[in-house]
Parts: C-alpha cells; structure tokens; sequence
C-alpha cells in the first residue's frame, strides 16, 4: 500500500513483539488475525501487557491508522482520546479546537454550542479556554481532550490509557463519565487500561491482546484472571538475569546494580502464615558504602498494598558480588497472586534518599491460603475482605 506515492511506514513493523526474544525477521506484526465483535452499549476493556497491540487497534478503530490487511466495519460517530495532544491544533484555542472536533464529527455549530459550557467545565480549563493548546499542561490537554469526546456525543468513545496522566480526581470523574454514557445513554465504550480495578468497575466484557493476538474474549472478571495469569506465568519463563534487566527502571543499575532476584523456598507458592524468603545479588561497579534495600508488593491490580525501608545492610567494592537474604515475617496476606519490586540504595527520610538500581515488579508469588493446622477457622478468605490479615488484640476495659 502507498500513501501520497510513498510506501506506508506502518508496513514495517511484522514478527511477534516478544521482547524476551531477539527478532528472527526485518518485521513485527503489532496486530495479527484480530477478529472480534462490540454490540451497541457495550463497555469493553482492552487488556495486554505493554507491546501486546492495545494503543495500535485503538488507533485502527479510530481510523487513525489504516490496517495492513482487513476491514474494519463501524456504525456511528467515534470519538478517541488516543495521546497527549491528538486531534489538537497548538496554534488554535481551547475553544476553537472544541469546535474544530466537533465539526470534523459532523456536528453543527448550534450543536456544539449547546455542549460548550458542559465540557469546559467538566475538562476545569475555564480560565485558559481562549489561550493557544501549546500552551497547556499535559494534564489540562488530556482533561480537555476526555471532556471533548465525551460530551460530543458520539455513538462510540475510544479511550486509551492517556488517562493516567491526569490526576486521580480527574481520572474518577473520568470513569464516572464514561459509566453515564454507557448505561444512561447506550453508547457504546472501548477502554484501555493497565488499572484492572477500574477495568472491572467500568466494563462489562474485556478483550486481552497477547503478542498482537486476542487470546481471550468474554466476560470482565475472566477475562482479568486470563490476563493475571498469563503475566504472571511470564515470570517463570525468563532467567533472573534476563529479568532484572527486563524490569530495571531507565537509568539505574550504575554503582550497583541487582544481578538476580528469586525465592529460597523451592516454588513461588505459601501459605498466609509462612514466612516468605528473597534471594537479591547484586554486583557493585564502584566502591559503595552503607547500602539498604527497599521493597514494595503489589496485589493481583498491580495496586501497592505494602513495603518496607531496609536499615543499612552492607558495604560493596567495584567488580565486588554479593547475596542478601530477605525474610517478609508475619506478613498476613491472603489469597492471590502478588508481585515484589525493589530497590537498593542509600540514604533515609532525614537525610535523604539516592536510589542506585530500581526493579518493577521483577518477582512474583502467590498466596494459596491459610494453613489450616495453625489457623483452624480461617481456611477460607473472601477477597472483598481485602489481602492483608491484620493481627488484632482484644481486651476488655
């Protein structure tokens, strides 16, 4: 296919974006046989990790981008909240961008008066509305951007994660939103998100994309276990050294750097009350001094549910290897699947604090349940109770 007589940049992407692999071609498919269906008032979820296709198929059913092969069939107007700044002119106002959105949605100029007070208000741009877009934060644009879409009344709302880059008011009204034009106005909702919490209070159906393919496609509640489990089985697949240096945030791993991250036990499945032990190497490429570590966990959500602040544990010289062993001791969490990431620097609160490597969510484990020999009464845990047991004393006064 040629666009304007040159050939289309986006026929040069085609193998599976699997980023653990090297590529064998000169292509990468980001969507291959995508084959699915949305009925009016749907509310779907879109779900993958990063590289898994999400943001391409939303930009294809926007028709932002024109598919390789294949059709896409859409009844209705559709509005998209893409990225930072789609659909904006920078030279132009808030207000005239409004209206140019409106119009190329084939709204009226009366139509998009009757909304204009709406979506200024909602987006909170009141007092910068009549000053050029290049002007705006980030988060203004995106605020603008969702408002316009929304309001506009279109049959369909295409919305990917850009949402995260608003605060978390904005993002509560956000969803709150997008539920009104769902259920009170039957339109229909096709939502990107890494936030499984506010995919399953939004959606009704969800769609998870694994390497540019739909591996699943049903209800919500499924469809974020098929895609939790999947994740989380990616952790088995990978050596630890592969995996620290998958899940090392840019820019870290200079004086010391983590080598390798596992558990001591011999699998990645407790009990409640078990003590759960970490395995962390490190390498130092300079001569270090006084050196902790921190950690967070993160549920099933990928929400932080807890962590700790390591005391000063150890010294390190250049080319120097060590080992640390981490014991998490009555830590009372319940059943389901967990994630661990790290950090290891120096430093505290008083003084300040200077990270030198930093590993997201580089391990994971799962809690199965109480171990009904210590804990008779509480084999079983209801997840709306929450992932932590607390330890609790009761005396009479």
């Amino acid at each position: 296919m040629n666009i304007l007589g040159k050939e289309d940049p986006y026929l040069k992407i085609g193998e599976v974006n699997d980023r653990a692999h090297k590529g064998t071609s000169e292509y990468v498919w980001a969507l291959k046989d995508i084959n699915f269906k949305v009925e009016q008032g749907d509310v779907i979820g879109i779900i993958g990790k990063n590289g898994a296709g999400k943001s391409t198929l939303l930009k294809i059913l926007s028709k932002v981008t024109t598919p390789t092969t294949g059709t896409i069939r859409a009844k209705g107007r559709i509005a998209s909240l893409l990225e930072v700044g789609t659909g904006f002119h920078p030279e132009m106002t808030g207000r005239e961008n409004i209206f140019m959105n409106g119009a190329i949605m084939g709204m009226t100029k009366t139509e998009i008066n009757a909304k204009l007070d709406e979506i200024i208000e909602f987006a909170g741009v009141e007092r910068y509305i009549d000053t050029p877009v290049k002007r705006y934060s980030s988060g203004m644009t995106v605020r603008l951007g969702f408002s316009i879409a929304a309001h506009l009344e279109p049959e369909i709302l295409v919305v990917d994660e850009v949402l995260a880059v608003g605060d978390a008011e904005f993002q509560k009204k956000a969803i709150g939103k997008m539920q009104d034009v769902s259920k009170g106005d039957g339109r229909t909702v096709l939502f990107v998100s890494h936030n499984m919490g506010a995919v399953r209070n939004l959606c009704n159906k969800a769609v998870v994309l694994v390497d540019g393919s739909v591996a699943f496609e049903g209800e919500t509640e499924q469809g974020i276990s098929f895609y939790l489990n999947n994740k989380l089985e990616s952790y088995n697949q990978i050596s630890s050294a592969e995996l620290v240096a998958k899940s090392r945030v840019k820019g870290y791993g200079m004086d010391v750097a983590f080598q390798g991250v596992g558990f001591e036990q011999d699998n990645d499945s407790f009990y409640t009350n078990d003590e759960i032990v970490l395995i962390c190497k490190f390498k130092g490429n300079r001569k270090t001094e006084n050196i902790r570590i921190n950690g967070t966990i993160f549920n099933n959500e990928e929400q932080p549910i807890g962590g700790w602040f390591g005391s000063d544990l150890f010294d390190i010289s250049e080319n120097e290897e060590k080992t640390i062993r981490i014991r998490l001791k009555n830590h009372k969490l319940t059943i389901g699947g967990y994630l661990v990431s790290l950090s290891v620097g120096k430093g505290n609160f008083a003084e300040g604090m200077m990270d030198y490597d930093v590993v997201h969510q580089v391990a994971k484990f799962n809690i199965v349940g109480f171990d009904s020999k210590e804990l008779i009464g509480y084999s079983v845990w209801n997840s709306r109770w929450g992932n932590v047991l607390f330890d609790v004393d009761y005396r009479p006064l």
